[in-house]
């Protein structure tokens, strides 16, 4: 299989339906597996992972993301992925991933503190030292996971039906796709065996 560590504009995937709504799942679904044996992930290295952080607004553009940092990154979603799975197959959830979303919830606070400008008064902030960034990240990332397994829509979390995808969606109605590719390559496929059988 060809790893591919940041994605191009030609591989690049639409989210998923309910990854505008869920964070978590928009995570879960930064690595993907494309026809051919390839594979995009869009945290493979240090800067598609900031870039990847930043365009959703959990670290600056400019946080200088380390190997380390996106191996931590990676390491949740696989942690995450195994939830859904478990989630979605109507399994008992590891433990290990249960522990590692749970620990990121953990690392952070959760209320913003309150500062007081000397011109304009008291105001609430994070406080987010350049050390605290892939906490904070870590952990909105986990508490949104959460809130997604926990709400109604848990019911209707699946993964897409077109092989090799392996991301996951909500499912809204019949569709079963996380993409319009991923729906065109499903109806080819079984247009192909119809014509194959006769």
């Amino acid at each position: 299989m060809r790893v591919a560590r940041e994605t191009t504009n030609e591989a690049a995937l639409p989210p998923a339906p309910g990854a505008g709504q869920y964070l978590a799942l928009d995570f879960a679904d930064s690595a993907y597996a494309l026809p051919g044996g390839h594979f995009i992930d869009l945290l493979g290295t240090p800067t598609s992972t900031n870039r990847w952080l930043a365009e959703r607004g959990l670290a600056p553009s400019d946080a200088g993301v380390q190997e380390m940092c996106a191996t931590q990154l990676r390491a949740l979603r696989e942690h995450i992925r195994a939830l859904f799975a478990a989630r979605v197959g109507r399994q008992p959830a590891l433990p290990a991933a249960l522990a590692a979303v749970n620990d990121a919830m953990s690392r952070t606070p959760t209320a913003p503190l309150l500062k007081w400008d000397e011109t304009n008064g008291p105001y609430r902030a994070a406080v987010c030292p350049p050390n605290e960034i892939l906490d904070r990240a870590l952990a909105t990332l986990a508490a949104d996971t959460a809130d997604l397994l926990t709400s109604s829509d848990a019911d209707f979390l699946t993964t897409c039906d077109s092989a090799p995808c392996n991301r996951y969606l909500i499912r809204h109605g019949r569709r079963q796709w996380c993409s319009t590719r991923c729906g065109d390559r499903a109806r080819a496929a079984r247009a192909y065996a119809r014509a194959k059988a006769n």
